[in-house]
């Protein structure tokens, strides 16, 4: 939407600035998804979701067609590595390491679309960019092969180490003293390296190890090694081979800025020649659980398929959409306590949404305040403010509006049918009116189809409410 001027955190400069893309008619996002050794945690869901309302934001200011958003899955990882190999030690490295994965990435995309999350425009793998490709995009190998010629990367014990001291900015993202950083490689470093913060790009295989047949150029020489990349490069190729070399914003959670997006950064710039990766670098906060660091030692570790379908966090289980506004009540930037009462509080705040759009046609306009929330580095909780303001002024329509631009639909039903729903209005219209037998009687056919209802108060206005849940 013409006009709109969007102002978005960038960790690089420590400021709010204006944003202005590269080209208006590409905006280029990319966010570093999951690896898919085991099913996505609530910690993986948060960046996820704050880069949905995100990306839905570019859209609808630019247009859905002008913004490309990339999320890659880590399919590379000594882990997964390892039990593609154990497992299927007659396949192709790639193949077997896509039997591994396939019941997680197939989890993780199930449970990113009930968070509400659109589709990303293209989600590459890392296993389809080790090696250079028919199609020409960026690989890891050649990328590394590029810093090599360009005096960044030395090889040594048979391992492609970068040259932090090549490059004399390094560090300006996290803005730590280079004799202060570590390694932070996925896979083991030895005392092999020139300076104490250099990282592995390549590391051998042995003969029991998963890898990946290369042949790197080093000081006039061929150097094969059969290995595996380093976790950095994974993302430095990906980002290059659908964005470019440099692209508009990179996103991910505060956990990544050091070392990975920092070696991004030193890998890319170095590789292409260029002042920066991305103009805007952006980080969520991290999530605790119940006031405690999330950790399965600690018996909190809570993944996104545990909240939708099992009870074990709250006794109940969570539908998607109120997961993403437990999520984004706080701002994307601070960090989260992920607790059952802020479940609890998002699920009554959707229900009484509910009352209020039922009846409202799924069209119109989102109203510019909550645009202008949205755009001051999406300050969800002033456009809920604003929403409420909507719904309590008769502006229903505006209201859903908005809603959906922030992914939230509180027309949809996740655990009944709108019949169902209908059922219980008419419950509450009964109620009112002290129509006690019929109240009962709606009440009781429910229960008979395995609909259990619950009476209670809205903390907020003193208004009786009723919540339902399916009894199995």
């Amino acid at each position: 939407m013409a006009g709109t001027s969007l102002r978005l955190h960038n960790t690089l400069s420590r400021s709010k600035d204006v944003f202005t893309p590269i080209d208006p008619d590409n905006v280029r996002m990319y966010v570093c998804g999951p690896t898919v050794y085991d099913f996505a945690h609530i910690g993986n869901a948060r960046p996820v979701i704050v880069f949905d309302v995100l990306y839905r934001l570019l859209r609808h200011v630019y247009g859905d067609s002008h913004v490309t958003y990339v999320r890659n899955i880590t399919d590379v990882d000594d882990k997964i590595n390892a039990r593609a190999l154990r497992d299927f030690p007659d396949l192709p490295l790639n193949e077997a390491i896509r039997r591994v994965t396939e019941k997680t990435a197939d989890q993780f995309h199930a449970d990113v679309k009930a968070l509400g999350c659109l589709e990303p425009s293209h989600e590459p793998r890392a296993t389809d960019f080790v090696l250079p490709r028919d199609d020409g995009r960026t690989d890891m190998v050649s990328l590394i092969q590029t810093l090599i010629n360009r005096g960044h990367a030395y090889a040594e014990k048979g391992e492609i180490l970068f040259d932090t001291a090549s490059m004399s900015s390094y560090g300006g993202l996290s803005r730590r003293p280079l004799d202060e950083q570590q390694a932070g490689a996925r896979v083991a470093v030895d005392a092999h390296k020139r300076n104490p913060g250099d990282f592995v790009l390549w590391k051998a295989s042995s003969e029991d190890e998963p890898g990946w047949n290369a042949v790197f150029t080093v000081e006039a020489l061929p150097f094969a090694i059969r290995g595996r990349p380093g976790w950095h490069i994974e993302c430095s190729a990906m980002s290059a081979a659908y964005l470019g070399e440099v692209f508009d914003i990179h996103g991910g959670g505060l956990d990544l800025i050091f070392p990975h997006h920092e070696n991004e950064i030193a890998q890319s710039r170095c590789a292409h020649g260029t002042e920066v990766m991305a103009n805007v670098w952006m980080h969520n906060g991290f999530v605790q659980v119940e006031g405690r660091k999330m950790s399965k030692s600690e018996g909190n570790f809570i993944t996104i398929h545990d909240l939708l379908h099992t009870e074990k966090f709250g006794g109940r289980k969570w539908p998607g959409e109120v997961l993403r506004l437990a999520m984004l009540k706080t701002h994307y930037r601070e960090p989260i306590d992920f607790t059952v009462v802020k479940l609890e509080d998002a699920l009554r705040e959707i229900e009484r949404w509910e009352r209020f759009v039922q009846d409202v046609e799924p069209a119109g306009e989102p109203d510019p305040q909550v645009l202008d929330a949205l755009a001051d580095d999406l300050n969800v909780s002033e456009a809920i403010g604003r929403i409420h303001a909507l719904l309590h002024g008769g502006e229903a329509a505006s209201a859903l509006a908005s809603l959906r631009l922030m992914g939230i639909n509180p027309v949809r039903k996740t655990d009944v049918g709108s019949e169902v729903h209908e059922a219980v209005r008419q419950r509450l219209a009964f109620i009112a009116a002290k129509n006690w037998a019929a109240a009962d009687r709606i009440r009781d056919e429910l229960l008979a189809k395995g609909i259990q209802l619950k009476d209670g108060k809205d903390p907020t206005t003193g208004e009786r409410i009723t919540t339902w849940e399916v009894k199995r």
